[in-house]
């Protein structure tokens, strides 16, 4: 077996028909996992992810594709296209954000499919306190765990700031604190486990950060920096790739670059990184 040298991993937040920021429409994210159908690419998980940065092997050709959030439109228009590939992703979920009810239509279904708006749209329902017409449902994440389409991680359970939003250093890790232990307990009770995958959101962390996720219990930080992962790549440092709503040879061309640690190095230096 040809083993990989470099992992990429792949962000999404959006797949909707609504344009807007963070978004690729459906017909592209189909576009690109069947490239990487086509092309003989594997989709893993973050347990494989993990088991790479430390060194053990993982086949040439390996990606991990992820999701920040849990949007709606993860469940109605990504959800189907992974399971129409065979392809699987990670979703780093907002536990806080997610709501109850029965599971809603997917595009593939045949019936009206609830609207999904556009991140603004998004945003300013979470604001007003309607999250359950832009989040998904924990029925949806336990159907879309069980046909093996996402696995579910951490993006701490309300997505605050608490360097914006807190006075002093020791309220900020207090209330870090607080909102881990919340993602983790909400995890574990929803789907019998919780693993030590994080996702900082909005990108954002520093040392008390990290210190307090440590103590947490997670071990592996995924961040929006730019970097080629390899076995030798700190697993609190994880880099990740923008995806892009393009149809074009960027996909694979991003996949090419990232997959190949000498290359993909003098790619982000010559980039300005």
């Amino acid at each position: 077996m040809k083993a990989a040298r470099a992992l990429p991993v792949l962000m999404y937040h959006h797949v909707s028909p609504s344009p807007g920021l963070v978004t690729v429409a459906p017909a592209t994210f189909a576009a690109h996992m069947h490239w990487l159908a086509e092309h003989g690419w594997t989709t893993v998980g973050c347990r494989e992810a993990a088991a790479f940065l430390a060194g053990q092997p993982l086949p040439a050709k390996s990606v991990l594709v992820t999701f920040d959030d849990g949007y709606l439109d993860n469940w109605v228009y990504a959800h189907p296209v992974l399971a129409g590939h065979g392809q699987r992703a990670v979703l780093f979920a907002i536990t806080g954000w997610l709501g109850e009810g029965p599971v809603r239509p997917v595009s593939d279904s045949g019936m009206a499919l609830p609207a999904t708006p556009d991140h603004n749209g998004c945003k300013r329902a979470v604001a007003e306190g309607d999250h359950d017409q832009v989040m998904m449902r924990w029925s949806e994440v336990e159907a879309a765990r069980a046909a093996g389409t996402f696995e579910f991680h951490s993006h701490t359970h309300q997505h605050a700031r608490w360097d914006k939003l807190c006075q002093t250093a020791a309220e900020k890790r207090e209330r870090l604190a607080e909102d881990l232990f919340a993602s983790r307990a909400t995890l574990q009770a929803r789907l019998g486990e919780v693993s030590d995958h994080l996702c900082w959101p909005q990108g954002y962390f520093d040392d008390d950060y990290r210190a307090v996720a440590r103590a947490a219990g997670f071990r592996h930080f995924y961040t929006v920096d730019k970097h080629i992962n390899t076995p030798t790549t700190d697993p609190e440092q994880i880099g990740r790739i923008v995806t892009k709503d393009r149809r074009d040879g960027w996909f694979g061309q991003r996949l090419w670059v990232y997959s190949r640690p000498r290359i993909g190095a003098l790619y982000l230096t010559l980039r300005g990184k």
